[in-house]
C-alpha cells in the first residue's frame, strides 16, 4: 500500500503499510490503534519477525515527546515495575513521514479498563476488587519508587494472571521534593475516582492496601479526608467533561459554529447535513411525533440508518425567548447530563447531537438528539410482565440505579415511569434536562428524596409492585439504622 500522510491521521483503522527506520529495518504496520492528530499514533505492527506495539511521534515536537515517553519507560524499569519490553528507539528514515518511532514488546495481556467494564456488565464483584487492588499496588510501587503516573487511567495498565504492566511512559514523572506526601494522596484518589460509583465502598479497602504497602499507619480519620478527596476528583473530572470538553472537538464530539448556528455532533453519528429545517420536517410527521407541546415537541426519525428522537425545544411567547437567549438550553443540559451519566457507567440513551439556533452570543431554539430505545418503560414492563422473579430482578437493578446516583451525589429531577426504561432487565434513565450533579450533601440528600418519592408515586395505585420496590431498595441501600437520625429511606417513607 502506498504510503500515507500520518499527520492527516485522525481516526484508529486498519491500514497495513511499512516504516523504514534509521537502522534500515522495516517496521510493518497493520493496524492503528490509537491517535492524537499531528502529534502521534500507536500501532500494531511486526517488526523483525515479532509481534510489537509501536508508538509513532511525528509533528515540530516529536524527538521531545519521544524522548519524554522513553525517560519514563526507563524510570519504569529502573524501578523493577513491570513494563512491557522497550526494543526500539529512534527515527523515521522517510522524507514525507519524519518523526520517532518507540517499539515495545506485545504481551498477552489485558487492557485494565476493558477487562474492568467486562466485571461490570458480568456483576463479579470479587474480582473487581481484586483487580482494584492490584492496580493500587502496582501506583503503591511507583510511589515507592518516587514516581507518579500523571494520567491516570485504567487503560494505561496491562493485566495478566501473573502481573499488572504499567505502560506509556509519558505520564511517569518523579514527585516534586515539596508537598509530596499530598502529592501521593491525590495521586492515589485520582486512580481511586476511576471506580464505578457502586465499588466506592472498596475505597477503604484499596486505602488499607495501600498504606499497607508504602509503611505508612491507617488511621480513620485520614481515610475519611482520602474519601471526601476521592469524591471531589470523581465529581471535577465528571464536571470538566460534561460542562466543557463535550461542547468542543474532541475524541468523542465534533462541533461546528457559525453566528447563527452551534452544532455538536458525536463522532459515530456519521450523518452529514444537520439543519434545523431538517429536523422540523422530522417532526411534522405527526405519526412519528410522540408529544406536542408548548415547551417541547419529541418525535422520532431515520438519521444516518440510525433510529433517533429528536427533542426540539420551543420557545413560548417573547419573555420566554429573552430568558433563554442568556441562559444555557435544556437542549445543552440534557447533552451535557447524558455526557456525565456515560462517564459515570450510568445508563441512558446514547446522546448524538446538539443543535442550537443562536444570533451570535443569544440562543434561540435548540435540538437535542439521542439514540431511540424501542422498549417499554418501567410501568408497562411490570403490567405485562408475569414473572415475579423477573419483577424482583428488575426491581433490585433500579434501586441499585437509584443508589448509585446517591452516592453520586446526583439528582433526576423528574422521576415519573416513563423516564425509566427496562433494557434487558436493566434500567435506562432518559428525560435529563432537569438532572443536576450536587457538591452540597445537604442539598443533594432533599434533592435525592424528592426523586424517591416521585418514583414511589408511579405505584400508588399497585400496592403489590409498590411492596417489591419498597423490599428493593432496602437491599441496595442497606443503611445502618441510628436512632438519632432517619435513614434517607426512612425520610422517603420507603423504610
Amino acid at each position: 500500500m502506498q504510503m500515507p500522510d500520518l499527520k492527516l491521521m485522525n481516526a484508529p483503522c486498519v491500514m497495513a503499510f511499512d516504516l523504514r527506520l534509521a537502522d534500515g529495518s522495516i517496521l510493518a504496520i497493520n493496524e492503528i490503534v490509537r491517535v492524537v492528530p499531528s502529534k502521534r499514533l500507536v500501532c500494531k505492527a511486526l517488526w523483525n519477525n515479532q509481534a510489537v506495539y509501536a508508538k509513532v511521534f511525528i509533528g515540530t515536537n516529536a524527538k521531545r515527546y519521544a524522548q519524554r515517553d522513553k525517560n519514563g519507560v526507563q524510570s519504569l524499569i529502573n524501578a523493577n515495575i513491570a513494563t512491557p519490553d522497550l526494543l526500539y528507539a529512534g527515527s523515521i528514515d522517510d522524507n514525507i513521514n519524519a518523526g520517532e518511532v518507540l517499539i515495545f514488546k506485545s504481551i498477552t495481556a489485558q487492557n485494565a479498563e476493558v477487562l474492568y467494564q467486562q466485571l461490570i456488565d458480568s456483576k463479579q464483584q470479587p474480582a473487581r476488587l481484586h483487580l482494584m487492588l492490584q492496580l493500587t499496588n502496582i501506583v503503591a510501587q511507583m510511589h515507592n519508587a518516587n514516581l507518579q503516573q500523571t494520567d491516570l487511567y485504567f487503560k494505561n495498565f496491562l493485566v495478566d494472571a501473573d502481573a499488572v504492566y504499567a505502560i506509556d511512559g509519558d505520564g511517569i514523572q518523579p514527585f516534586s521534593t515539596l508537598l509530596k506526601k499530598r502529592q501521593k494522596q491525590h495521586n492515589l484518589a485520582v486512580l481511586l475516582s476511576k471506580m464505578d460509583g457502586l465499588d466506592t465502598d472498596w475505597t477503604d479497602d484499596c486505602y488499607a492496601h495501600y498504606c499497607k504497602q508504602t509503611d505508612r499507619k491507617y488511621s480513620a480519620l485520614d481515610y475519611a479526608e482520602h474519601y471526601v478527596l476521592t469524591q471531589k476528583i470523581r465529581q471535577k473530572a465528571a464536571s470538566h467533561y460534561a460542562d466543557k470538553k463535550v461542547f468542543r472537538t474532541c475524541t468523542d464530539v465534533k462541533v461546528k459554529q457559525s453566528f447563527k448556528q452551534y452544532i455538536a455532533i458525536s463522532h459515530d453519528f456519521d450523518v452529514t447535513n444537520l439543519s434545523s429545517l431538517e429536523l422540523d420536517n422530522a417532526l411534522s410527521d405527526a405519526k412519528n411525533r410522540f408529544k406536542s407541546g408548548n415547551t417541547c415537541t419529541v418525535g422520532r426519525a431515520l438519521m444516518a440508518n440510525r433510529n433517533v428522537v429528536i427533542k426540539r425545544y420551543n420557545i413560548k411567547n417573547i419573555w420566554h425567548a429573552f430568558k433563554l437567549s442568556i441562559t444555557q438550553s435544556r437542549a445543552a443540559k440534557s447533552w451535557a447530563n447524558a455526557h456525565r451519566l456515560q462517564l459515570l457507567n450510568v445508563a441512558t440513551a446514547k446522546p448524538l447531537a446538539l443543535i442550537e439556533e443562536r444570533f451570535g452570543c443569544f440562543r434561540q431554539r435548540a435540538y437535542f438528539l439521542t439514540e431511540y430505545i424501542d422498549v417499554p418503560d418501567i410501568a408497562e414492563f411490570f403490567a405485562l410482565s408475569i414473572d415475579a422473579a423477573a419483577k424482583q430482578k428488575v426491581a433490585y437493578e433500579t434501586a441499585l440505579l437509584f443508589y448509585k446516583l446517591n452516592l453520586l451525589q446526583i439528582s433526576h429531577g423528574d422521576c415519573k415511569a416513563s423516564n425509566i426504561k427496562i433494557v434487558d432487565g436493566r434500567p435506562v434513565l432518559i428525560d435529563l434536562d432537569s438532572m443536576q450533579a450536587h457538591t452540597s450533601i445537604g442539598w443533594f440528600e432533599r434533592k435525592h428524596i424528592r426523586d424517591l418519592k416521585r418514583f414511589m408515586q408511579n405505584w400508588a395505585n399497585t400496592p403489590e409492585t409498590a411492596a417489591i420496590f419498597k423490599l428493593a431498595f432496602m437491599q441496595a441501600y442497606n443503611e445502618i439504622d441510628d436512632y438519632m437520625m432517619p435513614t434517607i429511606l426512612e425520610r422517603a417513607k420507603i423504610a
